[in-house]
């Protein structure tokens, strides 16, 4: 009870301790200014993970863990916490992401927070539609994972949202692949109905740096891009792998474990040209989201891999089926694989869930307290 009373009070201290805007810090120290004239450099606008050069670098996403203060130290908070710790067993990663819709509210932040720092793995994080609902302000959440010691988070441009930031993973000091962690905003400031998704000024940034790294390093560099809501095109992708006459899935997708839509699309209603941007450039081969909980898939779709990440833990919704997290496993040359890995829940230790899921009297069984 002690234990629990201090890590409560804790708590309240970095709730009520940090800045909930960026007017309380000193200006310029966690937003910076950007118009575009300035020269790209990777030594002021990114930071860099070294890869081993005899072997893949792993990144592995959690998608849409999404606890509230009370699920984070119940039985939901535990048995989101068994499968990311599964999966960074199973996976050890170089590098841990999230896309997005991370926690509702701020003592549920800090759990997450606190549990990612305990494998002293880099984690990078991008900021959901409803990463904000339950905190004070979003910058609140910038502030406390950007001074935790393994987050590469950054805030980013100002005026663009919370969290656009460049990872470059290099090996021998030279980058081989980059990541670009995009913040795709809430819903209904840009267009009435609609969820949010990247501004103009963000397409600019976006192609700036594009052009800034190849320069800089005399080549275009294969890139990812990690959001949370999708562009509209992932429909177009998950149409094309579909028969015509028939309406199923082509061979090499019907046997795909996880390739599934099972709810509406959460992409905006309106489309702003990012996609065809990408194209344009042809340095990003991946665009990785959350946000439909129960969709599931990676799909080729012209000259870009589209994937929704597999949802992670049983938090607001999810389906049983594809429970667990994504890889994306960069080699030497820059090239990727993705990968679903899937945690099965019939496995879970945790006893609440067991009974409230499965209806297994898992009292009478020794498990311990």
């Amino acid at each position: 009870m002690k234990t629990d009373l201090k890590i409560a009070g804790d708590y309240l201290d970095l709730i009520v301790m940090h800045p909930a805007s960026p007017e309380d810090v000193p200006r310029g120290e966690y937003f910076y200014e950007w118009d575009g004239t300035e020269e790209y450099s990777s030594r002021k606008f990114a930071c860099s993970v070294e890869k081993q050069p005899d072997r893949d670098f792993v990144i592995l996403n959690f998608a849409d863990i999404q606890c509230h203060d009370g699920e984070a130290f119940c039985h939901v908070g535990e048995f989101s916490e068994e499968t990311m710790d599964k999966l960074i067993r199973r996976t050890k990663p170089d590098l841990i992401t999230l896309t997005g819709d991370n926690a509702f509210d701020p003592f549920a932040y800090l759990r997450l927070i606190d549990f990612l720092e305990r494998y002293s793995v880099p984690w990078a994080p991008v900021m959901g539609n409803a990463d904000h609902t339950g905190l004070v302000s979003e910058f609140w959440a910038d502030y406390r994972m950007s001074h935790a010691k393994h987050c590469l988070f950054r805030c980013g441009p100002k005026g663009m949202g919370d969290g656009n930031y460049i990872i470059n993973i290099t090996e021998n000091g030279r980058p081989v692949h980059t990541l670009f962690m995009m913040d795709s905003h809430h819903e209904e400031t840009q267009q009435k109905g609609s969820y949010d998704h990247f501004t103009s000024e963000q397409l600019r940034w976006y192609e700036w740096a594009v052009k800034g790294i190849a320069a800089e390093n005399g080549a275009p560099v294969p890139s990812s891009v990690y959001m949370h809501i999708p562009v509209p095109e992932y429909r177009d992708a998950w149409e094309s792998i579909h028969d015509r006459e028939t309406g199923n899935l082509i061979p090499e997708f019907a046997s795909a474990p996880f390739c599934k839509v099972h709810e509406s699309y959460g992409f905006p209603l309106f489309n702003n040209g990012f996609f065809a941007l990408c194209k344009k450039l042809g340095s990003t081969k991946n665009m990785l989201c959350g946000h439909d909980h129960k969709n599931c898939f990676s799909i080729p779709y012209e000259g870009i891999t589209l994937t929704y990440a597999m949802k992670t833990g049983y938090g607001c919704y999810w389906e049983r089926e594809t429970n667990g997290g994504t890889t994306l496993t960069v080699r030497s040359d820059g090239s990727t694989v993705t990968e679903h890995h899937y945690i099965d829940p019939e496995e879970s230790s945790v006893k609440m869930f067991m009974l409230e899921y499965y209806g297994k009297n898992l009292y009478n069984r020794n498990y311990g307290d």
